[in-house]
């Protein structure tokens, strides 16, 4: 909860601002920016919407680990400001038809005062809403004084709020461009598009275990996808093939890792970038002996570890035109043998001792061939 401060203002601003400038994440933006609103004007609790133009909503972050909460333009004080483009300072909610007493029948809270005002950009538009909930100084509410406040880090908030949108819609875009391609290349290979689903879960949780940071683990789903995209420069009599490859066919297939290198390597991007590192590297083993280059230990990208991982667990718990899903105590043997060989010996580490969670996303991802199944359980090691 926040505490009433009587500290300057510039004393409150200055921090914020330079926090709000460094970060892109609009998640995380948006906790950044209601802690600055609660900051600057004493309040208990404060909310930035941001207006869905297309299903007519607001939407907002209002705690890390939560998901995104979403209500009716039409609804509230935040939805009425939206709508009229007009600051309100309500000081008896209850007694304000347009005040939604459900949420605090929900939750339990006592809402007894409300600022909220529009977060408009360059053109006068109204993007989003600033809502400060119970001033924790004084007696009377909320003041026309932090009305002028809040609109100091609203007229802030709208251009920082419409950068980080444009860049989400950037990297969006570059999301559905990845999962497009990777899918088209695994269906080529007669893979499916669950493959490269399960592959991007497995390594969000590897990441999230191994200790990668939030922006870190997010590039690593996003981008492991990509990791066999070469494979559509790789001739379909050696792709398709049905029986085992002689060694000049596995000299082309080995390829396919460079290829997807070349494919992507150029990209200014984040997670184009990345994808390019994996799949590069993500056939490169622990002891020096994968390829394309035979990387050893750290010196194999942790994106590339991480995912050599995943691919191969997905590739062995799944049913193949060529082979049937393995057991899981056999899944789990090979991992034990290959721990500091194949593998990165902490990466193997996790996998084992988390096997449940990776078998969790296994069954929640399943192809469309097979039938909804209980997560196995791990056996002991």
């Amino acid at each position: 909860m926040a505490q009433a401060s009587d500290r300057p203002i510039e004393q409150i601003i200055f921090p914020y601002i330079n926090r709000i400038a460094a970060e892109r994440n609009i998640d995380r933006l948006l906790l950044l920016l209601a802690d600055f609103g609660r900051d600057l004007i004493s309040a208990d609790r404060c909310t930035v919407w941001l207006c869905n133009e297309k299903d007519g909503t607001l939407w907002s972050k209002v705690a890390h680990g939560v998901d995104r909460m979403s209500i009716p333009k039409t609804k509230g004080i935040a939805g009425w400001v939206a709508m009229h483009g007009e600051a309100l300072i309500i000081n008896d909610p209850y007694n304000d038809e347009r005040f939604d007493k459900d949420v605090d029948k929900r939750t339990g809270y006592r809402t007894r005062s409300m600022l909220s005002l529009p977060i408009k950009d360059a053109d006068d538009r109204t993007v989003g809403v600033y809502q400060a909930v119970n001033k924790l100084t004084g007696t009377s509410g909320f003041s026309e004084l932090d009305k002028e406040h809040l609109l100091l880090a609203a007229t802030y908030t709208g251009e920082v709020l419409k950068a980080a949108q444009l860049q989400e819609e950037i990297e969006s875009t570059q999301r559905e461009i990845i999962f497009t391609m990777a899918e088209a290349g695994e269906m080529r290979s007669k893979e499916t598009g669950q493959h490269v689903k399960r592959v991007a879960e497995y390594c969000r949780l590897f990441g999230e275990k191994h200790g990668l940071s939030e922006t870190e683990t997010e590039t690593l789903k996003l981008s492991s996808p990509m990791h066999d995209i070469g494979k559509i420069a790789i001739p379909d009599a050696i792709l398709l093939k049905p029986s085992k490859l002689d060694d000049a066919e596995w000299v082309v297939m080995r390829s396919h890792s460079t290829l997807g290198h070349d494919m992507l390597k150029y990209s200014d991007r984040r997670l184009l970038r990345s994808a390019a590192i994996i799949a590069w590297q993500h056939h490169e083993k622990w002891n020096g002996t994968g390829y394309p280059c035979g990387l050893k230990g750290e010196a194999i990208h942790i994106y590339g570890r991480i995912t050599a991982l995943a691919d191969v667990f997905d590739a062995l718990a799944s049913d193949r035109p060529y082979k049937k899903a393995w057991e899981l105590d056999r899944i789990v043997k090979l991992f034990e043998t290959e721990r500091g060989a194949h593998f990165d010996p902490d990466l193997a580490r996790i996998f084992l001792e988390n096997i449940d969670a990776f078998v969790k996303i296994r069954n929640a991802y399943k192809d469309e061939t097979e039938k909804p199944s209980e997560p196995s359980s791990c056996p002991p090691h």
